[in-house]
């Protein structure tokens, strides 16, 4: 009787483990907040299910609220993969040795930022910036760890008049993000900001923007930035070759849907060496390691 009995446990164990699925890891990304939630939902939702068709494995967009929040996320490997913006990837990878900038859109190689005025300052598009400027006081950046509309504005306001944003205005806020900037500018809570060209020219084509209460008055010129980071242990969790699977997924994306969403023209590759004049701007200006 005993010897049945054990015998039926034993059944019903190897029964539970026969019928139990294999565990598979989740294979998440995230990406910084740079434009309303529904934009980067649309976005990266599409990445996500393209991801887990190429590679195999369960694919999972995270999002976050803010762009320190996408750097602290990858660094905790609650994340494995990023798109950053220039600045946020180079602060990330700092954290976590041996990760990699691996893709980057042809435009982000020469990539600019908009500086933009509310049309009540009666400032006008220029070639150079001049101290009509700053005449108005009030002036938006976007996230304090934007390349776009953070670090690389800031550069040209201190390279132009040699003196820091809260030196030269009155009033300094940051938005969050660049579609926040716009709107503050539009509405006059700023006179002045700078924004991504990219998010400025969409939201201009979808009829966001009302030009005749704000406009275009300078533009930067191009620097690198935004790209996909993946960590350097990602072999070591996924299997051997797993990062080169994930960047030649990227590199090999030509669905117009797919990279319209971003908008991109398609996606090159990217090196970390790349990025050594954003690294070197932020040292110079000292938000290198503050995202």
């Amino acid at each position: 009787m005993r010897f049945k009995i054990l015998a039926a446990l034993l059944a019903a164990v190897l029964l539970s483990a026969c019928s139990e699925e294999p565990d598979t890891a989740t294979f998440t990304f995230t990406a910084i907040p740079d434009q309303d939630e529904s934009q980067l939902q649309k976005r990266f939702g599409v990445v996500a299910l393209y991801l887990e068709d190429q590679l195999g494995v369960p694919v999972k967009y995270v999002p976050v609220k803010s762009y320190a929040a996408a750097v602290t996320s990858f660094r905790n490997d609650e994340v494995q993969m990023a798109w950053f913006g220039g600045l946020s990837g180079v602060q990330a990878r700092r954290l976590v040795p041996g990760s990699q900038a691996i893709a980057q859109g042809q435009e982000d190689t020469a990539f600019k930022s908009y500086f933009i005025a509310n049309t009540a300052t009666g400032l006008e598009a220029t070639d150079t910036l001049t101290e009509a400027f700053i005449t108005p006081s009030s002036f938006t950046f976007g996230s304090k760890g934007s390349t776009s509309g953070r670090l690389m504005p800031e550069f040209y306001l201190r390279e132009t008049f040699n003196k820091a944003p809260e030196e030269l205005f009155e009033k300094v806020g940051f938005s969050g993000d660049h579609s926040r900037t716009i709107a503050l500018v539009q509405t006059g809570a700023y006179a002045t900001g700078a924004v991504n060209y990219q998010v400025w020219e969409r939201e201009l084509e979808e009829g966001k923007i009302d030009p005749t209460k704000v406009k275009v008055i300078w533009e930067t010129p191009t620097y690198p930035d935004y790209h996909w980071t993946i960590r350097g242990d990602l072999d070591a969790k996924f299997g051997e070759g797993f990062s080169q699977r994930v960047t030649e997924a990227l590199l090999a994306i030509e669905d117009p849907e797919l990279l319209n969403a971003f908008p991109r023209e398609k996606f090159i590759p990217a090196s970390n060496a790349g990025y050594a004049p954003i690294e070197a701007t932020a040292q110079n200006i000292g938000l290198l390691d503050a995202p």
